[in-house]
Order: structure tokens, then sequence, then C-alpha cells
């Protein structure tokens, strides 16, 4: 399946959340989580990062700054480009594990 599939439904929730008070105790938000792990790691993984997150997001947790983390490895060779990129997602290595990068989105003036 695509991740289509899975990020239409966290887009209806989002425009609709847009009108309902803020109640997430994380940044990103739980449902920006979602939407980020799918566009960036396999359904399945994201949906089973993106349920973690969402069950932790209650009074019983501290909330916080919570990216989402995915494994990455890096091409062998790099293709110039000539085009200009347009980029939508940071990975930054995670310090303890060389293989895992958390997701930061790039945000457009």
């Amino acid at each position: 399946m695509s991740s289509k599939f899975w990020i239409a439904p966290i887009k209806g929730y989002q425009y609709i959340s847009k009108m309902l008070p803020a109640g997430c105790r994380y940044y990103p938000t739980c449902s920006e989580y979602a939407k980020w792990s799918f566009e960036t790691s396999p359904a399945h993984k994201a949906l089973y990062h993106s349920s973690l997150r969402i069950l932790s997001c209650n009074p019983l947790f501290d909330g916080g700054i919570d990216y989402p983390l995915i494994s990455y490895k890096a091409p062998s060779t790099l293709v110039p480009y000539t085009k200009n990129i347009k980029l939508k997602y940071w990975f930054v290595p995670k310090i303890d594990s060389p293989k895992h990068f958390f997701v930061i989105a790039v945000f457009e003036n």
C-alpha cells in the first residue's frame, strides 16, 4: 500500500483538529509524528511507532520533544544533481546509534 493511503486520514484529522483546542503533549504533535513516519518509513514500522506515540500522549507521560526515529543507509555512490533540490526533511544522526536518524521537517520561509 502506498503511504498516501495512510497519510490521507491523518491530513483529514489535522484539518478538523485545527478547529479544536490543542491537546497533544508532544512536539511534533502526534498527527505530525505519524505523517512524518509514514513518509519516511515502511508502513508497518510507521504504524507501530505512531500507535505507541498516541498511546503515550496522556497525563501519565510528561510529553516533550520526540522526533520520529528511522533506520537509514546512505547510498554507496552519490549522484551529482544538476537541478535544484527542495528538501522536505532533515535526517539527524542519533549519537549512540550510527544507523538511526531523527526525522526533522524543513520549514519553509
